[in-house]
């Protein structure tokens, strides 16, 4: 008896992600190993090596599931606010937010995980994606023969860094949700601006 935890056939994989982000959640990016990961998986230190091309690969595989769980964030968000496409926006933005306090460590690994990663090649795809809750949501605020990549990084850059900044602890220490904090609803009144000619001409 070796003490491991068995694995049905097909689930190891799914196993060493989900391990690897307790690993994340509870120490951090600089604690996630292949060694731990499968330690805490229950299995021997080579089996991430049948699974994933190294610690990159198992990074690329978190990655891809930590996108498709702030996905569903901003889903669920989006569809307990206003359902006017401004309602739509900042709910959206809301679930930016919480999914960064709430994963900081799988947020950061996210955006940091090869090229801009995932989210640069979810811009080609639908809504099935993070980048096409994103760009689905923009979409009623993009003018006749403006590019929509212009509304979405508008949007984009509004809430990632505002996200980015909160997590920093610039603002200081925030009481109650993150979306109540003191600047939250004043920088998102930027929003009303979105579509908009910055300057007449």
């Amino acid at each position: 008896m070796t003490g491991k935890k068995p694995h049905h056939h097909g689930d190891l994989r799914s196993a060493l992600i989900q391990s690897g982000i307790e690993i994340l959640t509870e120490s951090g990016l600089e604690a996630l190993t292949l060694r731990r990961c499968a330690a805490r998986a229950g299995v021997s230190h080579a089996a991430p090596a049948h699974h994933f091309d190294g610690l990159a690969g198992l990074r690329g595989a978190i990655a891809k599931e930590g996108f498709d769980r702030f996905r569903q964030q901003m889903l669920r968000a989006r569809a307990a606010g206003g359902q006017d496409p401004k309602g739509r926006i900042l709910s959206l933005c809301r679930g930016y937010l919480e999914f960064a306090v709430e994963n900081p460590a799988l947020f950061a690994l996210i955006f940091s995980c090869g090229p801009m990663s995932q989210f640069e090649e979810d811009m080609k795809a639908g809504s099935a994606t993070a980048y096409g809750v994103l760009r689905e949501t923009c979409a009623p605020f993009v003018p006749k023969d403006t590019d929509p990549v212009v509304i979405e990084t508008q949007v984009w850059s509004l809430i990632h860094g505002f996200s980015h900044l909160f997590l920093a602890g610039t603002f200081g220490p925030g009481l109650g949700p993150p979306d109540h904090h003191r600047l939250f609803a004043p920088v998102m009144a930027l929003l009303q601006e979105i579509g908009t000619d910055p300057a007449p001409k």
